[in-house]
């Protein structure tokens, strides 16, 4: 429609008229390497606390400090890699949706380790270090990007409600934090190629909460039977199912900064940019099909697929989580619009197959031959087995 190297489809899931077209131009060349985002606790090796937001407090500057780990939203932090990086990320506290921030960008030693709204200084960005621990996996220091120091309990302290400070990095187990949520297990890595690659973007004003991307998992396991049970081959999602973004701007910037003359993408476009920003991905991506959805909208805002995309609004990423009506509405839709990052087009009437507006009566909806025939041979065929 007007910018290079994007999808342009039109086929929202909401919308009461189903009509769809794509513009795509090649992006240009991008870092062979991105990191993969992850949610995990932080376990403290001396005394096994975790990292925790105090209250569940969203207050700019609040200290995090450690205690006993005990499951609470408090203690899930949101790893996102930097673009152009392979150790760097950007770490967001899930209740309040801040970034992990060294106060003042200080370099000193006891310099408090706060969240504060996320901005792209290097005082927000930490560098994962592989520690080796025998018996332990997934064990890293912390290390605040703009002064090279670790991220410790105060006075290196194993006991709960010590806050946590940077000083100099060294041997000792204060220093070493277990990721249990981190994906690769010590290197950073791509995912496969040709799998469906999912995101969840969160804007850094929406909390985390986990049904969002439990709920897109599992809608994303749904479309994942429905089509092997039409077609007999069906594609491959990822062991991480769902990335979880932890996006720049507010939720109102996503919805309001113009991307296009037709509000309705704007949320969506807006997203589709930062993805393919910060993970190196493309438009067409030969590597992935690429789902996202985003916990923003808008006035109208809406979603589609086509070219290897689906970039979906919040809506969608509500009905996943199970809190925007009946389940099958959300199963249908994202059927459909897989169908057009396949490259089915819509259909010219409501003719019971998904790529009409019967997919609304999902799972009572097939493909025709036509449209088995046309996915099998179109460009994305061979991600199917």
């Amino acid at each position: 429609m007007h910018q290079p190297g994007r999808v342009r489809a039109l086929a929202c899931t909401l919308a009461t008229a189903v009509v769809s077209f794509a513009v795509v131009v090649l992006a240009g060349a991008q870092p062979a390497q991105a990191a993969t985002a992850f949610t995990s606790t932080a376990v403290s090796q001396n005394g096994g606390n975790c990292a925790t937001l105090p209250n569940n407090s969203t207050a700019n500057g609040t200290q995090l400090i450690q205690s006993a780990c005990n499951g609470a939203a408090g203690q899930n932090l949101t790893f996102t890699p930097v673009s152009g990086t392979v150790d760097q990320y950007t770490v967001a506290t899930a209740t309040a949706g801040k970034c992990v921030d060294v106060n003042g960008a200080s370099t000193a030693d006891n310099a408090t380790i706060i969240q504060w709204t996320c901005h792209s200084n290097p005082n927000q960005r930490v560098r994962l270090v592989p520690v080796a621990i025998s018996g332990t996996d997934k064990t890293f220091s912390l290390q605040p990007v703009h002064s090279g120091k670790c991220v410790v309990p105060a006075a290196g302290s194993a006991s709960a409600g010590a806050g946590l400070v940077q000083l100099p990095c060294g041997s000792a187990t204060s220093r070493v934090w277990r990721l249990s949520g981190y994906s690769t297990g010590g290197t950073p890595t791509t995912p496969p190629e040709k799998t469906v690659r999912v995101y969840w973007l969160k804007p850094s004003d929406v909390a985390y909460d986990q049904r969002w991307p439990d709920g897109i998992a599992n809608v994303m396991r749904e479309a994942q039977r429905y089509y092997r049970q039409e077609l007999g081959r069906t594609f491959t999602l990822n062991t991480t199912v769902v990335e979880v973004v932890n996006g720049d701007h507010v939720k109102s910037w996503y919805e309001n900064t113009p991307n296009g003359g037709d509000r309705y993408w704007w949320s969506v476009f807006n997203m589709e940019d930062e993805l393919r920003r910060k993970l190196s991905l493309r438009a067409p991506d030969t590597r992935w099909i690429n789902v996202g959805l985003i916990s923003a909208e808008g006035p109208g805002a809406g979603g589609g697929g086509g070219g290897g995309w689906v970039i979906l609004c919040q809506h969608d990423a509500d009905g996943a989580a199970g809190v925007n009506g009946p389940m099958n509405r959300w199963y249908g839709g994202m059927v459909h619009e897989l169908g057009h990052a396949f490259g089915l087009p819509d259909a010219a009437s409501t003719d019971g197959t998904p790529m009409s507006a019967s997919f609304y009566s999902y799972p009572n909806t097939h493909f025709s031959q036509a449209q088995k025939t046309q996915i099998l041979n179109g460009p994305y065929g061979s991600f199917l087995s």
